[in-house]
């Protein structure tokens, strides 16, 4: 069983060792750059089994209400055993402590290609919780469409009010 725990140090190189191995998903170099650089900046988590961190999450608030998922990747080797679900977790205590209300996230979109690797991607978020709200066909590049998706919060405190 591993654990969660928060990345202070290392975080652009974790990134790039993580992405680098996830060809299939990540295949622009530029695309690992900018990510690894933007992430030096936000919060980053980590699962960690047996000392080593077989994925990683970066958030970004967007206050008041909303944390958007930045980055999610997990080793593939350790792809189906429960990593992303205990990232997941730490991004909803994450937006609870931040006072959020939403859980979002930015993914491809089906373009009408076999792309099992990110049909699989759609459905973590879908059996997570997430609602696909809007298509953006044009926010990353016109052969990439940008599907954005939400995940209420849900209320902690007796007398909130839930979605």
């Amino acid at each position: 069983m591993g654990r969660t725990v928060e990345i202070l140090t290392g975080k652009a190189e974790l990134c790039r060792s993580i992405m680098g191995a996830l060809p299939d998903w990540f295949s622009e170099p530029e695309v690992i750059e900018a990510s690894a650089a933007a992430l030096e900046d936000l919060p980053v988590f980590g699962y960690v089994e047996a000392d080593v961190v077989t994925a990683l999450m970066a958030l970004k608030p967007h206050l008041p209400g909303a944390v958007e998922i930045a980055l999610i990747a997990t080793r593939p080797e350790y792809h189906g055993r429960g990593a992303g679900r205990h990232l997941l977790d730490e991004a909803e205590r994450f937006g609870h402590r931040s006072g959020a209300r939403l859980l979002t996230v930015k993914t491809l979109a089906p373009r009408g290609r076999d792309e099992p690797q990110f049909e699989a991607t759609r459905r973590f978020y879908d059996r997570n919780g997430f609602v696909r709200a809007e298509v953006f066909a044009t926010l990353w590049h016109e052969d990439h469409p940008c599907l954005f998706m939400v995940k209420p919060l849900a209320a902690t405190e007796a007398g909130e009010t839930a979605f």
